[in-house]
C-alpha cells in the first residue's frame, strides 16, 4: 500500500494560509528548507492536490525554471514538478495540464484507490482535500516546517477530526531563521 503524506510550511498558530489566503507571512524559505522541500518531492510518485493549491503551483512552477534568478534548487524544483504525475481534485476547473489528471467524483474514494494501487509514496496538499483525507484515516505521515510567526486566523493545517489520532514523532530539526521541522507518522 502506498504511503500518503501531508506536509506544508505553518505558522506557528498553526495556519498554512493566514486570513484571505496569504500566505506571504513566511517569506521565501532559506535555502536549505527549500533543499529539504526538494528532496522530499524528489521521493514522491504522485502528488494530489486541491483545487486553490493547484491554481497556486500551476500558477509558477510550469517555468519556475526559466525564470531570472532562478536557484538550481528551483530549476529541478520545477522540472521535478512538470514530471511528477499530479492528480487535481475540484468540481470547478475545466482542465489540468502539466502530467495531471483531473477528478470531479469521491475524493476519499480516489485517494483510498490510489493508497491500494501499491507504488511509491504520494504527497497530498490542500486544506480542505487534506482534511478530508485526514477524516477519513488515510494519511500516513504529517510534515510541518513549523515558521516563528502567528497568524491570529485563516486556514488551519489540522482539520476538525471525529476522534484521536495518536502519531509517533519520526524527526525533528531546525532550519534558519527559526523555523522547525516535526515529522509525524500515524500510529497504526
Amino acid at each position: 500500500m502506498r504511503k500518503l503524506i501531508f506536509g506544508m510550511n505553518v505558522t506557528l498558530d498553526g495556519y498554512i494560509a493566514a486570513t484571505g489566503d496569504d500566505i506571504g507571512w513566511g517569506g521565501p524559505p532559506s535555502d536549505e528548507l527549500f533543499q529539504w522541500w526538494l528532496d522530499q518531492e524528489l521521493g514522491n510518485s504522485m502528488s494530489l492536490y486541491g483545487r486553490k493549491l493547484w491554481e497556486t503551483m500551476s500558477s509558477y512552477w510550469p517555468t519556475g525554471d526559466q525564470q531570472p534568478g532562478a536557484t538550481p534548487a528551483e530549476i529541478e524544483f520545477a522540472r521535478n514538478w512538470r514530471e511528477t504525475p499530479k492528480v487535481v481534485f475540484s468540481s470547478t476547473i475545466g482542465e489540468v495540464g502539466w502530467n495531471t489528471r483531473l477528478v470531479t467524483g469521491d475524493a476519499v474514494a480516489e485517494i483510498t484507490r490510489l493508497k491500494a494501487e501499491g507504488g511509491g509514496p504520494m504527497e497530498i496538499g490542500g486544506a480542505t482535500l487534506a482534511g478530508a483525507a485526514m477524516r477519513a484515516g488515510l494519511i500516513d505521515e504529517y510534515m510541518l516546517a513549523t515558521y516563528p510567526v502567528l497568524a491570529g486566523g485563516g486556514t488551519p493545517f489540522f482539520t476538525a477530526l471525529d476522534g484521536w489520532v495518536n502519531l509517533n514523532l519520526v524527526e525533528t530539526r531546525t532550519f534558519p531563521g527559526g523555523v522547525v521541522l516535526t515529522r509525524y507518522e500515524t500510529r497504526r
